[in-house]
């Protein structure tokens, strides 16, 4: 597969904005997207606020390679849905968005992961389909959360634009075959 992640990243940094630090945020210091948990975790141990908020779009991109786009293996999914995969995975966990496709794919619930049968699965499905029924999923799941009220504007319409750009991916995608 052809990878889409320099396509997707910009997409994906647009939502995710520069450095935050909202109370009500449990990520809690935040820049680019990335939590001082993951920034601690990747980048550098023992992170402060203050290093978070100094940290670079590169060092971003690099986090977001590895802890969201190749650990739910994106290059294997089709263009759109590795997007709208990507995306959910970065705002609500990779654990949630794997469960939320081997959900709607009618696999086992057994693994957290986007595992060899999820990948070979969504190959053998619309991949728009996929990609509506995915988004509309990760919209319930938001709506669900208590912090809605707060962030729901924001969350409601990126997961609209989400959900726009990877069906015109998706539908490049199948065009281009």
């Amino acid at each position: 597969m052809k990878s889409t992640y320099n396509i997707c990243l910009p997409l994906l940094l647009a939502h995710e904005g520069g450095y935050s630090n909202h109370p009500s945020d449990p990520g809690g210091p935040t820049n680019f997207g990335i939590t001082i948990f993951d920034y601690r975790k990747y980048a550098k141990p023992g992170a402060t606020a203050a290093d978070v908020r100094a940290m670079t779009v590169e060092v971003a991109k690099r986090i977001y390679r590895a802890r969201y786009w190749d650990a739910q293996r994106c290059d294997e999914l089709p263009a759109g849905l590795d997007y709208a995969v990507f995306d959910y995975g970065v705002n609500s966990g990779i654990g949630r968005s794997a469960k939320a496709l081997r959900r709607l794919l009618r696999l086992p619930d057994r693994s957290v992961t986007i595992s060899d049968d999820v990948i070979a699965a969504t190959h053998a499905v619309d991949p728009t389909t996929l990609v509506t029924k995915i988004c509309d999923e990760r919209l319930r799941f938001l709506r669900s959360l208590r912090t809605w009220p707060i962030f729901g504007a924001g969350w409601g319409r990126r997961v609209a634009e989400v959900k726009v750009a990877a069906l015109a991916m998706a539908a490049k995608e199948h065009h281009d075959m």
